[in-house]
C-alpha cells in the first residue's frame, strides 16, 4: 500500500514537471517576435537592388527590423541612410500607414559621402510612388534635429556609431536622438564589434567599437538597454585587419590582395543593441 501511494506521488510529480515544463516553452515561445509577413514581402521585392539582395546574407533585415520592433504605423527615422540599403526596405513598408524621417549626412563631412548623399536623395525623390513620402533631415557637426522632439516611435542606425565617434560629436548625435524620439520610443544601433581584450580608441579608427563601450556611451545619453541580439555576429572575424573593418566585404580595401580570403570571412562581426528612452 506504501508503495503503491508513493508511485502515485511520483506520477503525480511527474506530471506536474511536465505541464510546468511546457508552461516556460510556452511563454519563451511567446516572447519570440514573430515577423510580420508585410516586412518580409518587402525584403523579397524584386524591386531591390542586386547587390543589397547579395548583402542580407550578413544583415539579416527582416529579423533586425523584428528585433527592434518596427510596425507599419510606426514614426520611423533612419540616421544616415548611405546609398539605401534599408531604405529599399523601410520606405516600401512605411508608405501606406506609417512615417519615414532620414536623416542624412550634412556639411560635406567627406566627398564620397557627399556624392552617395546626392545619388540616395535623388533616386528616393524620383520614386514617391515606390518610396513614399521620405522626410528629410541632417545629422552632422551643429545638425542634431532628426525629426521634430518627441515625433518617432522607433529610430535606426546601422554601422554609424564609430563614424560620429571619428568626427567627435557621438555624445551630441545621441542627445539629438534622445529629444527625437516619444518617452517609451525605441532606438536600434548596430556597428561593428571591436575586441574586448584591448583598449577602446576614442575615435574609433578601425571602425570597431567594444559593445560595452557603446552601450554605456548609449546609455550616458539616458537610454535604457532593452536587448542584445547576436542576428549579426561573425566568429571568423579577427578584428586586426590591416585597413581596419573597411578590410572585409564590401569595401575590400586590400584590392586584389588576398581577396578570396576575405571574402571567405564576409562582413564583420557586429554587435545589434535595443534601446529604450524611458517613459518617465
Amino acid at each position: 500500500m506504501i508503495q503503491q501511494k508513493r508511485a502515485h506521488a511520483a506520477r503525480r510529480l511527474s506530471v506536474c514537471l511536465i505541464v510546468s515544463s511546457l508552461s516556460i516553452l510556452a511563454v519563451s515561445a511567446s516572447a519570440t517576435p514573430t515577423a510580420d509577413p508585410v516586412l518580409g514581402k518587402a525584403v523579397s521585392d524584386p524591386a531591390r537592388t542586386p547587390k543589397f539582395v547579395a548583402r542580407d546574407e550578413y544583415r539579416h533585415p527582416a529579423e533586425e527590423l523584428t528585433f527592434f520592433g518596427l510596425k507599419p504605423t510606426m514614426t520611423v527615422v533612419e540616421l544616415w541612410p548611405g546609398s539605401g540599403y534599408w531604405t529599399e526596405i523601410l520606405g516600401p513598408y512605411l508608405k501606406p500607414a506609417g512615417h519615414y524621417y532620414a536623416a542624412v549626412t550634412v556639411n560635406g563631412e567627406s566627398r564620397e559621402e557627399d556624392t552617395t548623399t546626392a545619388a540616395w536623395r535623388a533616386r528616393v525623390t524620383a520614386q514617391p510612388d515606390h518610396f513614399g513620402t521620405v522626410q528629410i533631415t541632417g545629422l552632422g557637426q551643429g545638425h542634431y534635429e532628426v525629426a521634430p522632439a518627441g515625433s518617432a516611435d522607433l529610430i535606426v542606425t546601422f554601422r554609424n556609431l564609430h563614424n560620429w565617434m571619428e568626427n567627435g560629436y557621438a555624445d551630441e548625435a545621441l542627445k539629438g536622438v534622445y529629444k527625437a524620439l516619444k518617452p517609451g520610443g525605441i532606438l536600434g544601433v548596430e556597428d561593428h564589434r571591436g575586441r574586448d581584450d584591448q583598449p577602446q580608441d576614442p575615435k574609433a579608427k578601425s571602425g570597431y567599437v567594444r559593445q560595452d563601450y557603446a552601450i554605456e556611451l548609449i546609455r550616458k545619453a539616458g537610454f535604457e538597454l532593452v536587448a542584445t541580439s547576436e542576428i549579426d555576429a561573425n566568429p571568423k572575424d579577427t578584428k586586426n585587419w590591416p585597413k581596419g573593418v573597411w578590410t572585409l566585404p564590401p569595401t575590400l580595401a586590400m584590392g586584389d590582395q588576398e581577396r578570396a580570403k576575405y571574402q571567405a570571412i564576409g562582413e564583420a562581426d557586429n554587435f545589434v543593441l535595443k534601446f529604450r528612452k524611458p517613459k518617465r
